[in-house]
């Protein structure tokens, strides 16, 4: 059917239609976005991000706020004797591998040789008396430092103290009324929020770049960054450009607040491709008042380090979510004297394979979550944490412990040859290993301590269950699930694993012997049985 509109009836109804789109686009909150999108001269909408609209000039603004309290380091260390070199408790320089691609951003700082280095990095001011926060890699191993200011003044420095577990250190200059930063709250920036970089990358002094926060919590992926038993990697991932050089400058919000001191990039070339990192300035905060009061970080522990949880984790524990902090080791320290250090965690009665869902009532999705929780305590304080032991809820009340200081290391422990010992080879399919039973003829091909008695894997299939989860030289001692029983050979493991059925899980001790010293440290392994 056809309808026909003289003209008067068609402008009415075009009228119509006209108020009732208009009405329609009102009460669905259409018309500013269109009046933003299409009108000239309309409002602009500010680069600075929402609650922010009380900085005038977007960036420009934040920069010209923070920038005159952000410093130039120059690092100078003396030539030195190869016997007096110190090496440093972190492991950050002196040869430490870090995962590919994975540079602090320190420019062009060497290892330790013989011969005069230096380095320049990056601060901020923190007090009008002159205390600067910057990274431990940045000063550590050398002899004098000096700061420039932007306005072109120049001040011997003092350190004042480092933290290498950190990568944080203080440094101070003699100085009154000078520009100083104020602290954000890291906790609550949100994921996707504009930041400002501010440093002095590859000699481009006082740099600003802009960028979002594009993680928060990188903790597992950067583990290798620093080797220290007692390290805490909680990091701020951004996009803002930074580069060699920028190590220890702030990461600042659009109030012009420090919410992460810049340590960190990942890069093929070594220089920015799009990924840096960020410390905490909560973090940072707590060892920079330490230092500051005491002269060295007093670091709540329980003794215990920790995983994140896989997916294998998450099934054996009956979880809803693959989420929390998984107890790997119950950390024992045996200084130099040898004495042996109680684990705090170990004596509430913590184990290995632990699954911690909450710490005083605060949900733990992943390691660093417990860390953030765990490092706003002081030794003595007491922390109650809700864990799961494969599908068992329990709660447990800790007492932590002040960490050693750098200079009680572990003992070493010898790797001597054992007698020879009957032994067989054997291919594990359903785990994907090929495992032996430890002996002395084992001992002079892989680093295993002469106190682990067990089952060695001698080698992974590529693609297995078992990948990336066992190593060679990993000694598996027990099976902790389904049942707890002990492994002293070859065939103690092919008879329980034959017990499961393709899909079912079983959970492994193994111990893993550091070649370096002969310590060991252990893990629980949760794995899926394969066909």
């Amino acid at each position: 059917m056809t309808t026909n509109l003289t003209r008067p009836r068609l402008i009415a109804v075009a009228a119509i239609a006209f108020v009732g789109g208009v009405l329609f686009a009102s009460s669905m909150d259409w018309t500013k976005l269109l009046v933003a999108q299409t009108r000239a001269g309309g409002p602009i909408v500010s680069v600075a991000a929402p609650g922010a609209g009380d900085i005038q000039g977007g960036f420009a603004a934040i920069a010209e706020k923070v920038t005159p309290a952000v410093v130039s380091i120059a690092a100078e260390r003396d030539a030195r004797p190869a016997a007096n070199r110190p090496t440093p408790p972190g492991g950050r320089r002196g040869g430490q591998q870090l995962p590919p691609g994975m540079e602090q951003f320190f420019r062009q700082q060497p290892d330790p040789e013989t011969e005069p280095a230096a380095a320049t990095g990056t601060g901020f001011l923190v007090s009008k008396d002159g205390y600067v926060l910057t990274n431990n890699h940045v000063v550590e191993g050398m002899d004098r430092i000096t700061i420039k200011l932007t306005d072109r003044r120049e001040f011997k420095a003092k350190v004042i103290g480092r933290d290498p577990q950190t990568d944080v250190a203080v440094v101070k200059i003699d100085g009154t009324n000078l520009p100083a930063l104020t602290f954000g709250d890291d906790a609550t920036t949100r994921i996707g929020e504009w930041v400002l970089a501010i440093g002095n990358p590859l000699g481009l002094d006082f740099t600003v770049t802009a960028g979002i926060v594009s993680a928060k919590g990188r903790s597992n992926e950067l583990r290798r960054l620093n080797s220290n038993t007692y390290a805490i990697q909680d990091f701020i991932q951004t996009d803002a450009a930074i580069n060699p050089g920028n190590s220890g400058g702030p990461l600042v919000n659009t109030r012009g607040e420090v919410i992460g001191i810049n340590s960190a990039i990942a890069s093929q070339t070594g220089t920015y491709t799009g990924y840096g990192f960020a410390i905490p300035i909560t973090l940072a905060k707590t060892v920079m008042d330490d230092i500051i009061a005491h002269g060295r970080v007093r670091r709540a522990i329980m003794g215990a380090s920790m995983g994140e949880v896989s997916a294998e984790d998450a099934a054996v524990n009956n979880l809803k979510e693959i989420s929390g902090a998984k107890i790997q080791d119950l950390v024992i320290q045996t200084t130099v004297a040898g004495d042996r250090l109680e684990s705090p965690a170990e004596k509430a009665g913590v184990e290995r394979g632990d699954i911690v869902v909450a710490a005083d009532g605060k949900k733990v999705d992943r390691v660093s979550a417990l860390q953030r929780i765990l490092r706003m305590k002081q030794p003595g304080d007491v922390v109650t944490l809700d864990v799961v032991r494969y599908g068992e809820k329990k709660s447990i009340k800790v007492k932590l412990t002040e960490a050693p200081s750098d200079d009680a290391k572990p003992a070493a422990v010898a790797v001597k040859a054992k007698p020879d010992e009957p032994s067989a080879s054997l291919a594990i399919s359903k785990l994907g290993i090929t495992v032996e039973g430890t002996s002395a003829k084992l001992s002079e091909t892989l680093p295993i301590s002469d106190k682990l008695k067990g089952v060695a894997v001698v080698s992974v299939t590529p693609g297995s269950t078992s990948e990336g989860k066992l190593f060679p030289a990993d000694v598996v001692t027990a099976i902790r699930f389904p049942n707890q029983v002990a492994v002293a050979t070859v065939a103690d493991l092919q008879r329980e694993l034959g017990k499961l059925k393709v899909g079912q899980y079983v959970g492994l001790m193994v111990y893993s012997t550091n070649p370096q010293n002969g310590a060991t440290n252990s893990r629980v392994v949760n794995l899926r049985i394969a066909e």
